[in-house]
């Protein structure tokens, strides 16, 4: 006879359906697998197998098929093994059929013994069935309940071993969990903007990428404070909706980052890799297509420490991420998207010796030197970076000061701009300022008078791009929405412009 089980398979951040169709027939005994299965996958025979028979039951003498449709998709990983036991025990009328059945899906690896064995993308692949609609029901191991818990009225429960699952599939009525996220609104943060003495022309800049989701680039020498500052960024970002946590978590669950005890991620991420990082590690891919650094600090900031040893090849591969919030990654066997949407900090020092402008220490580089050096970032990177500003070194006047501004305060003025920007644009699929672009920038950045007549006079004299022109404007329309103010004038026009040119000379 033939029977069927629902499964799922995950490629990128989206799952697709998978049934597995098993079917017993006369013959020499053997277990077969079918429909385009990787290496993990074929063996899960010897894995069933022996968890059917430590289990207690009994394992058919008899010609076993096991087809993984559809055929053309590329199943990988060891979640099938649940769904193909179930599926055998079914077919050998060791398990009661049931309609719930046909509506539940099963995924989990075993063990010999029969234990069901945590999956590390199976938050990813439980939200994504869950949105598609692929199942009503779901089994899943006991070590991922946690995570379950974060989708909103998933209907799911859980066991450890087969034997212990099987018995409950054999009840008449199955009872199932039912869920209902809970988002934390009080989040804490170790750190915070009071730590940072003086620097007030940096924190302001924080305040406007903050608020409009800009990019900054920070200059300035050794221990002039640009890593302490862009850590304290996410604490003034606001907290994350439903939906950024659920797509936060999704990535950290397919990377392998998502602990056993965490239901969801709240906090906005924070990532800072090396400059020794590859492309791939940086923007994703591999054999397997997984996610990179920029897609897991989707919802949050990516800090890139001194940029200017990264790799040049990495560095340009930043390009289409920074402008559609989105990177596409294509391999031979593999298309997958993943979203990058994050706010990019980068640091870098003046020059080589890192003293350039510096009036406690003197610079030992040429100006050939020098030159060279910061032509390492490419005119289309620094393009896409909104706001540039000089970081220099604090004075010993400056350490005597007893009070900064805190987080909670900037915090403030920051989610009151992201919510004008929210009635601004919620017709719209258009979440900040920084992604106005079109007809939608010269409808809802307009600018009085003065500010029009200062913005031409420093286009002609600046000789800058069209990239440049509408991002100061995108910039000056951030700068207004801080100050509660429709028009754009003549001073958000200026202070986006010092922004934009502020730079060592």
């Amino acid at each position: 006879m033939t029977t069927l089980i629902k499964t799922a398979s995950l490629i990128g951040l989206n799952a697709s359906e998978v049934e597995v169709e098993v079917h017993l027939s006369k013959g020499l005994p053997s277990f077969q697998i079918v429909g385009l299965p990787d290496t993990s996958i074929q063996e899960a025979k010897e894995r069933v197998r022996a968890a059917i028979q430590n289990s207690g039951f009994k394992f058919p003498r008899e010609r076993i098929t096991i087809n993984l449709a559809p055929a053309q998709l590329k199943k990988e990983g060891s979640g099938f093994d649940l769904a193909i036991a179930i599926g055998v025990l079914k077919a050998s009328k060791q398990i009661i059929d049931n309609d719930e059945f046909n509506q539940t899906l099963f995924i989990g690896e075993l063990s010999l013994a029969g234990k069901i064995r945590k999956i590390s993308n199976c938050f990813s692949t439980i939200v994504s069935c869950y949105e598609k609609k692929i199942a009503d029901n779901y089994i899943v191991p006991s070590d991922n309940i946690n995570q379950l818990y974060a989708i909103d009225y998933l209907k799911f429960n859980h066991c450890d071993n087969l034997k212990s699952l099987v018995s409950y599939l054999n009840k008449n009525k199955p009872v199932y969990i039912k869920t209902k996220i809970n988002i934390e609104t009080n989040i804490q943060y170790d750190i915070d903007f009071s730590d940072v003495i003086g620097q007030e022309s940096a924190k302001r800049a924080c305040e406007i990428a903050a608020a409009g989701n800009h990019n900054i680039l920070m200059e300035g020498p050794p221990g002039s404070g640009k890593s302490m500052i862009a850590k304290r960024l996410p604490t003034i970002l606001g907290n994350m909706n439903t939906k950024e946590c659920l797509e936060t978590t999704k990535i950290y669950s397919i990377s392998g980052f998502l602990e056993d005890s965490t239901q969801y991620l709240q906090n906005r991420p924070f990532r800072s890799p090396h400059h020794t990082s590859s492309d791939i590690s940086l923007i994703g891919g591999g054999s397997k297509a997984i996610p990179g650094e920029i897609s897991l600090a989707h919802n949050g900031v990516l800090f890139l420490d001194e940029i200017l040893e990264f790799k040049k090849n990495v560095l340009e591969s930043l390009r289409q991420p920074l402008s559609d919030g989105v990177i596409n990654i294509s391999r031979a066997n593999i298309r997958v998207s993943y979203p990058a949407s994050f706010i990019l900090i980068a640091a870098l020092n003046p020059c080589p010796c890192g003293y350039f402008g510096d009036n406690h220490n003197h610079c030992c580089c040429s100006s050939l030197q020098i030159d060279k050096y910061r032509n390492r970032l490419s005119g289309p990177i620094r393009d896409r970076i909104d706001l540039h500003l000089i970081v220099p070194r604090i004075n010993l006047s400056d350490y005597q000061k007893q009070t900064s501004e805190s987080s909670k305060s900037i915090k403030k003025r920051v989610l009151e701009a992201k919510l004008i920007q929210k009635n601004r644009y919620k017709d719209l699929n258009i979440l900040s300022n920084h992604f106005l672009e079109g007809k939608y920038l010269k409808y809802y950045c307009k600018l009085d008078s003065m500010a029009k007549t200062l913005l031409n006079e420093k286009y002609m004299e600046q000789k800058w791009s069209n990239r440049a022109y509408f991002k100061i404007i995108k910039l000056a329309r951030t700068i207004a929405d801080l100050s509660k103010i429709e028009m754009i004038n003549d001073e958000h026009i200026f202070e986006a412009i010092y922004f934009q040119n502020n730079q060592w000379s």
